[in-house]
């Protein structure tokens, strides 16, 4: 279990920062595509920043499992857009970039030492040390979401932005690794989740640790 070892105040801000991260995710998806002239999001109720509009039941249930999970996605037609393979590139990048800014604007107090402020009021050590717990958190959930899923496999956005920006001629190879990418992505994850060694782990862990001090200045 992922929360199996944590303390209460931590487990909630897990599950706060996953229902902000996710919400806001499958929103900035579905923004940009009505912005790009497909309203199909909208009519599916997929414009909302209700967490319920984008809760997977599944993808919540193997989160708390095996520590990874996903929303619904959002359902777009490509052919509304004036470019559909462009326009999808912009709908996929879309998600991961609203947590890389999530992750920007969690770090803001920190940079601005409010922190500090906490500190000096009485009785503000173990608020301050609750906020920076949060703070720390949030920000690496959210460059997680964005680095797992600017993995190339399908169904990850990654998949489909390198689908829209690689060569017609690569199609022969991208359309079937979106085809059968679920199947590879979760034996990946799974053997990652109870096995010693993860591939996606040994690729991201370091790249969010740099990102992460990155923002917060450390």
């Amino acid at each position: 279990m992922l929360f199996g070892n944590f303390s209460l105040p931590v487990i909630v801000a897990f599950v706060v920062t996953l229902a902000i991260s996710f919400t806001f995710h499958e929103f900035a998806h579905a923004w940009t595509a009505v912005e790009l002239g497909d309203d199909t999001p909208r009519l599916n109720g997929r414009l909302s920043l209700n967490p319920l509009a984008h809760l997977d039941p599944i993808g919540a249930l193997l989160l708390l499992v095996a520590g990874f999970g996903w929303a619904k996605p959002v359902p777009i037609n490509p052919y509304n857009f004036r470019n559909a393979r462009m326009g999808t590139v912009l709908v996929s990048a879309a998600g991961p970039f609203a947590n890389f800014i999530l992750a920007l604007l969690a770090a803001i107090p920190y940079r601005l030492g409010a922190l500090n402020l906490i500190y000096g009021i009485p009785g503000g050590s173990a608020l301050a040390q609750g906020t920076a717990t949060f703070i720390f958190i949030f920000i690496t959930l959210n460059l997680n979401l964005m680095l797992f899923n600017l993995i190339p496999l399908g169904p990850l956005d990654g998949a489909k932005i390198l689908h829209g920006l690689a060569p017609m001629n690569w199609d022969r190879w991208l359309v079937p690794l979106e085809q059968y990418g679920t199947i590879i992505l979760m034996a990946v994850i799974f053997l990652g989740s109870f096995g010693r060694f993860s591939i996606f782990g040994l690729i991201i862990t370091p790249v969010n640790q740099f990102l992460t001090s990155a923002i917060l200045g450390i």
